[in-house]
C-alpha cells in the first residue's frame, strides 16, 4: 500500500464537526387523539448535524450524541471496535454518488480509524487506514488486525498497522475465493459477525467460517442463511437476518443456520409490518402501493442494520431487545423479543410509533451496534439516495421522486450518533484489551456489557493462549454470572481445551441456557460420530426447558452415531407437543425429500444439463430465495403480501423459456396474473449466458417443476433480439410478443 496516499486527518477541532450536547428537538405535532401529525411537505434541503438532530425524535428518557460526523467521516456503512476501543468505519464512498450510480465500482473507497483520545466519549483523531477499495461491505476486527471483504469479491484479507501511525502498512490474504460477485451490490453477503459459538457468519451465501491458525476456513451449511444488509447476535448466540428485498424486517431467527432455515408465519403480526415514519415518504421503490393515504411508509421495507441491545447504558428493559433500521422511513424500530415455549415472537415496543423517528430526508440509519461503553450505535449514511442504481433508472417510480427533490445532490456526508438515557451515563473506560495478556482478559467474561465479553473471548482463541484453560474451567463451573459460564465453555470449546467432565458440568447447569450451550457444543463431536456424551444427553430429553430439548433435537439431527440416531427418534417421539421442535424437524424432513427428489431428476439427465441445474441452484438460493422462498413457494411472514410470486409448481415458470429469459435479461414490473407485488424483478442481464440459463435451467427442473433446461446458446439469442431494451417487460407485452 502507497503511505504517501494515506491522509492522517488527525485531531481535529470539535467544534467544527462535533456536537454531543443534549440537543432541544422541536416538539412533534399531535392531533386530538394523540397520534402525531405527519409533515406532508418535508424539506430535502442537507442539514448540519446539530440541526438534524433536532429533527430527529426518540421516545420520553432517550436523546443522541454525535460522535462523528463529515468532514471525519464520508457515507459509512459499518462500524467495529478493537480491543483498545478504537473505532473502524467502512465507507462506501462511491455510492450512489449521482441518480444513475456513475462511477461506483472505482477503487477509491476508505476504511478509517477513529479515536477518542481525551476520554470524553467523542472522536477527535481520524486516520485513513486502509483506502483503494471497492465498496467495503464487511469489517471484523481478530487482535491488532482488521478482516476485510469488498463488494464483488469473495476473498477477505487481514490489515494491520505495524509501526504505529495508525495506517495500515500489512495486508495478508486469510480467504481465497476468487470467484467474482456479479450480483447488485444490495444483494451481496454482509456480517462477518464472530458469533458466541466462535464461528463467523454472513448472510445471502450457505456457509460459515471459522478463524484458524491465521487463516479462515469455510464450512458449507444445508441452505443459504439467507437475509441481505445487516446481521446480529443476542448474548447466546442467537443471530437475526433480515432481508429488504423481500421486505422482511427480521427472519431465520426460530435456529441456528447450521440446522436450516426456519420461519413462522406468526412469528410477528401484520401490526409489527407496519411502520410509523413521522414525514411523507415518497421515495419508496414499491411505488404508490406502499405508501398510506398520508403519504408515509406503510410497512417495512428498507429493513436493515439490526442489532441486539446487549450494552448498560439504556435502562435494563431495553437489554435483549431487536432494534432494527428503516433507511426509506427514516426511523428506528425497537422490537420486544419473546421467548414462548421456545418460539420467538417480536412486537413492536411502542403502539405506532417507533423508537427514533426523524422529519429530514436525508437522514439514513443503515447499522446499529453496542459499544464498549455500553451505549447504543447509530450509524447515518446521510443522503439523499438510498437505494442502489436498477432501481432508479430512467422511467422508474423512484427517479421522478428524487431528482425533482434534489435528493441526488446529498451525498459525501454521514453521522454516527450515541443513544443515551436521561440520568444513565456510558461508561468511559477505554479498553485496552490488546495489551493486557490473556490472564486479565478471562475475568471480562463476566463484564455486564456484551461487547466486552465478546471481545475478550474473541481475543482469546485468536490467541490461542492455553494458559487460561485452568481460570476458564472454574469460570465455567463456579461463576454466579451463566453469561459468564456460556463465554467460558465456549472459550474453551475455541481453544479445543474443553474436557467432558466440564462439559457434563454444564449440561448439568441450574440455568437452562447454560444447559442449552453445553448441548449445542456436543454438536462437533455428535458430527463425528462421538458417543461417550450420549448417556448424559439422554437426561436432558425430558428436561424442563422446551429450548434445552429443542437444542438437543437439533444437535443429533447430524449426528452420524447409530445410537444418536435412535436417540433423537426418542427425542422427537417425546416431545411432539413443542411446536417449534415438531415444526422445524418437518421442514428438516421436507428439505431431505426435496432434495432425494432433485437427486433422482438429475440422474435422468444428461452431464450438461445437470451442470446447469446444480450451478443455478446455488445461485437461487443465495439470491432468489430472499423474494421467491428458498423452496420456491413465496416468502410469507407476520401476515403481509408475498414481494414476488412463487414459482414452485409453476406453469408460468416450466412454459415459454424465451418469456423467462427476457425476465431475467431486463426485469419484470407491473402486475402478475393480476396480482400487484410490491416491487420490480431486476435486470439481472449484467451476468453471464450461463449465469442466467443456469438459475433458470434450476427454477424449471427443482422446486416441483419440471421441463427443458435453458443453454447458454438460447439466451445469446434472446439477449441479441433485444440488446437495445433499457427498461424492464411487462406481463402484458410478454403475452403479446409471444
Amino acid at each position: 500500500m502507497k503511505k504517501n496516499k494515506k491522509i492522517v486527518i488527525g485531531i481535529l477541532a470539535l467544534s467544527s464537526f462535533i456536537y454531543t450536547c443534549k440537543v432541544t428537538q422541536t416538539a412533534l405535532k399531535r392531533d386530538a387523539d394523540g397520534k402525531i401529525i405527519v409533515n406532508t411537505n418535508p424539506s430535502p434541503a442537507y442539514l448540519s448535524p446539530e440541526e438534524s438532530m433536532k429533527t430527529i425524535h426518540l421516545q420520553k428518557g432517550y436523546h443522541l450524541e454525535l460522535v462523528a460526523s463529515e468532514p471525519m467521516i464520508h457515507e459509512p456503512v459499518a462500524i467495529v471496535w478493537d480491543g483498545n476501543g478504537r473505532m473502524y468505519v467502512a465507507e462506501m464512498n462511491t455510492y450512489m454518488q449521482d441518480v444513475d450510480g456513475t462511477g461506483e465500482m472505482k477503487a477509491v473507497c476508505s476504511v478509517k480509524r477513529l479515536e477518542d483520545t481525551n476520554d470524553d466519549g467523542k472522536m477527535d483523531k481520524s486516520v485513513i487506514f486502509i483506502d483503494n477499495l471497492v465498496l467495503p461491505r464487511m469489517i471484523l476486527t481478530l487482535d491488532d488486525r482488521l478482516l476485510v471483504n469488498e463488494t464483488n469479491s469473495n476473498n477477505i484479507y487481514s490489515y494491520r498497522d505495524t509501526n504505529g501511525d495508525g495506517v495500515a502498512d500489512e495486508k495478508k490474504q486469510v480467504f481465497n475465493n476468487d470467484a467474482i460477485n456479479t450480483g447488485n451490490l444490495e444483494h451481496q453477503k454482509s456480517g462477518l459477525i464472530w458469533n458466541i459459538d466462535n464461528k463467523i457468519y454472513v448472510t445471502v451465501e450457505n456457509a460459515r467460517y471459522s478463524y484458524e491458525n491465521g487463516q479462515i476456513k469455510r464450512e458449507f451449511l444445508p441452505e443459504g442463511a439467507s437475509g441481505q444488509w445487516g446481521l446480529t447476535h443476542d448474548d447466546y448466540g442467537r443471530l437475526y437476518f433480515s432481508a429488504a428485498g423481500s421486505e422482511t424486517p427480521a427472519l431465520n431467527f426460530q435456529q441456528n443456520p447450521a440446522y436450516g432455515r426456519l420461519d413462522f408465519k406468526d412469528q410477528y403480526n401484520d401490526e409489527f409490518q407496519a411502520v410509523w415514519p413521522i414525514i411523507s415518504t415518497p421515495d419508496v421503490q414499491g411505488g404508490v402501493n406502499r405508501l398510506r393515504p398520508d403519504s408515509t411508509l406503510n410497512h417495512f421495507t428498507g429493513c436493515t442494520g439490526q442489532s441486539v441491545f446487549r450494552g448498560t447504558a439504556l435502562p435494563n428493559d431495553a437489554r435483549g431487545d431487536l432494534f432494527i433500521c428503516e433507511p426509506v422511513g427514516r426511523l428506528i424500530r425497537r422490537a420486544k423479543v419473546t421467548n414462548t415455549a421456545g418460539k420467538i415472537t417480536l412486537t413492536n415496543a411502542y403502539n405506532k410509533e417507533e423508537f427514533i423517528a426523524s422529519t429530514d430526508m436525508n437522514f439514513r440509519p443503515v447499522n446499529s451496534v453496542t459499544g464498549p461503553d455500553g451505549s447504543l450505535y447509530i450509524v447515518d449514511m446521510y443522503r439523499g439516495i438510498i437505494q442502489e442504481g436498477n432501481w432508479t433508472k430512467p422511467g422508474s417510480f423512484l427517479r421522478s421522486k428524487i431528482v425533482p427533490r434534489g435528493l441526488d445532490k446529498n451525498i459525501g456526508r454521514g453521522r454516527i450518533y450515541r443513544v443515551v438515557y436521561d440520568g444513565i451515563k456510558p461508561d468511559k473506560k477505554r479498553p485496552q484489551m490488546l495489551n493486557q495478556p490473556s490472564s486479565e482478559l478471562v475475568a471480562y467474561l463476566e463484564h455486564p456489557n456484551g461487547w466486552w465479553r465478546d471481545n475478550a473471548q474473541k481475543l482469546l482463541v485468536v490467541r490461542g493462549d492455553k494458559s487460561v484453560v485452568p481460570a476458564l474451567k472454574t469460570l465455567a463451573t463456579t461463576s454466579a454470572n451463566p453469561l459468564a459460564r456460556i463465554h467460558a465453555l465456549w472459550t474453551l470449546n475455541g481453544l479445543k481445551s474443553l474436557d467432558e467432565p466440564t462439559l457434563n458440568q454444564g449440561l448439568k447447569d441450574k440455568d437452562a441456557s447454560v444447559r442449552k450451550t453445553a448441548v449445542w457444543i456436543c454438536d462437533e463431536k455428535l458430527r463425528e460420530g462421538n458417543t461417550s456424551l450420549l448417556s448424559m444427553l439422554a437426561t436432558l430429553k425430558n428436561d424442563p426447558s422446551e429450548d434445552v430439548r429443542f437444542q438437543l433435537a437439533l444437535s443429533l439431527r447430524y449426528a452420524k452415531a447409530d445410537q444418536s440416531k435412535a436417540l433423537l427418534a426418542d427425542v422427537l417421539a417425546q416431545n411432539n407437543n413443542v411446536p417449534v421442535l415438531v415444526e422445524s424437524q418437518k421442514k428438516y424432513q421436507s428439505a431431505i425429500d426435496a432434495k432425494a427428489a432433485s437427486e433422482r431428476n438429475a440422474k435422468l439427465m444428461a452431464e450438461a444439463d445437470r451442470k446447469l441445474v446444480t450451478e443455478g441452484g446455488l445461485i437461487f438460493k443465495q439470491l432468489c430465495a430472499t423474494c421467491h422462498g428458498a423452496d420456491g413457494k413465496g416468502v410469507s411472514i407476520g401476515g403481509k403480501d408475498m414481494p414476488a410470486p412463487p414459482l414452485a409448481s409453476s406453469k408460468d415458470v416450466t412454459g415459454d423459456p424465451q418469456k423467462l429469459i427476457k425476465i431475467l435479461l431486463h426485469g419484470l414490473s407491473g402486475p402478475i396474473n393480476a396480482k400487484t407485488y410490491p416491487d420490480v424483478m431486476p435486470a439481472l442481464g449484467f451476468n453471464t449466458n450461463d449465469y442466467i440459463a443456469s438459475v433458470l435451467s434450476y427454477i424449471r427442473n427443482d422446486l416441483g417443476n419440471k421441463a427443458s433446461t435453458i443453454k447458454p446458446a438460447d439466451v445469446k439469442k434472446v439477449r441479441d433480439l433485444h440488446a437495445s431494451r433499457t427498461k424492464p417487460w411487462t406481463i402484458t407485452e410478454l403475452e403479446s410478443s409471444k
